[in-house]
């Protein structure tokens, strides 16, 4: 077993997305409509699968870490849902650039430790032909989450073969690589994060990425009251991307808790969809749940707008060294998505 490993093995850890603390949205008691009209079609379960793009693979994982190749960097960081043992040996594992230890609690915090030589605290990364910034942040986290390549691709794809300009809106945004991707497909794009650290990396990425002269808004705002806004404004958007945290507090103290808020935060998102809407995509982190509870409520909220509900789980495979001999997946998120078709 490689050091690492053995250190974290003494001590569970939780699979979490930490940076929700800068995210939360605020409490809001709505009541929500009764729904009228057929269920959308529904098809799971659906496993979307990310074997790495551009800059990123996952080279191996085991006893709750996992072993990521983020351009020059091997990085080493906790994963409770790698129960098998690494399939490389501890001296691979061992040739890390950067470990995180620490406290690695949902909402606790540590810090990098770099075993071979000293790391600035950013560097270049690319995904899907977009250029970004990585950055070694005290919540384990590196800017951007691989995971989501599938959602992202479906996007890009879906804006470059509408033919037509479609308008994304990105809640939760987090430091704009989505919305930097959407932006280069042709779309335009509002961008919210309740977190000015996030907005400030996410305009960072838009000036390294070449793309300073895209149709992006950077909204600094909870999202929540964004879309409550939007929807009294009767603004409309064709592709919405939400990907709320577990649990959050935000900028003036409001609270987000995924269960209490989650039926409201779609409700009001299927509001603002335009009436050529093509999808509205939910990824879910951390929750004790199953997809099939995600599941039902988006069919739910979409009832009576045709297009099909798809819902599972989003997964990395593992990609060894040279970044191509498929290995085993490891589970991330759930996810619900609604097409038009």
């Amino acid at each position: 077993m490689p050091p690492v490993a053995r250190r974290a093995a003494e001590k569970p850890q939780s699979k979490s997305r930490e940076r929700s603390v800068d995210d939360a949205a605020e409490p809001t008691v709505v009541r929500l409509p009764l729904r009228s009209g057929e269920l959308p079609q529904e098809r799971l379960p659906l496993i979307l699968e990310s074997t790495g793009a551009g800059d990123f693979h996952l080279i191996d994982s085991g006893y709750g870490l996992k072993l990521e190749q983020y351009g020059p960097y091997r990085i080493v960081r906790p994963e409770a849902q790698a129960l098998w043992p690494p399939r490389l040996s501890a001296a691979i594992w061992d040739k890390a650039d950067a470990v995180f230890t620490g406290d690695t609690d949902e909402d606790g915090m540590g810090r990098w430790r770099f075993p071979r030589e000293a790391l600035g605290e950013t560097w270049p990364l690319s995904l899907l032909d977009v250029d970004f910034l990585g950055r070694f942040t005290s919540f384990r986290h590196v800017g951007v989450f691989p995971e989501q390549i599938a959602h992202w691709s479906w996007m890009k794809d879906t804006v470059e073969r509408a033919g037509r300009p479609l308008k994304v809106l990105n809640l939760f945004g987090y430091t704009g690589v989505a919305s930097l991707v959407a932006a280069a497909a042709g779309a335009e794009v509002t961008h919210v994060d309740a977190s000015k650290k996030a907005i400030g990396w996410a305009r960072e990425n838009q000036t390294l990425s070449r793309l300073d002269r895209a149709p992006i808004r950077w909204i600094c705002e909870d999202a929540m009251k964004f879309i409550q806004r939007e929807e009294r404004r009767g603004s409309r958007y064709d592709i919405i991307l939400t990907d709320p945290p577990k649990f959050g507090r935000g900028p003036n103290g409001e609270v987000w808790h995924l269960f209490d808020h989650l039926p409201a935060m779609l409700s009001l998102c299927r509001e603002i969809l335009s009436p050529r809407a093509v999808g509205l995509v939910l990824t879910a982190y951390s929750i004790r749940a199953s997809f099939y509870a995600t599941h039902e409520l988006m069919r739910e909220t979409m009832r009576g707008n045709g297009g099909v509900v798809e819902s599972g789980e989003l997964v990395i495979r593992e990609a060894g060294l040279d970044g191509k001999t498929p290995g085993r997946a490891l589970s991330t998120s759930l996810f619900s998505r609604w097409m038009a078709q």
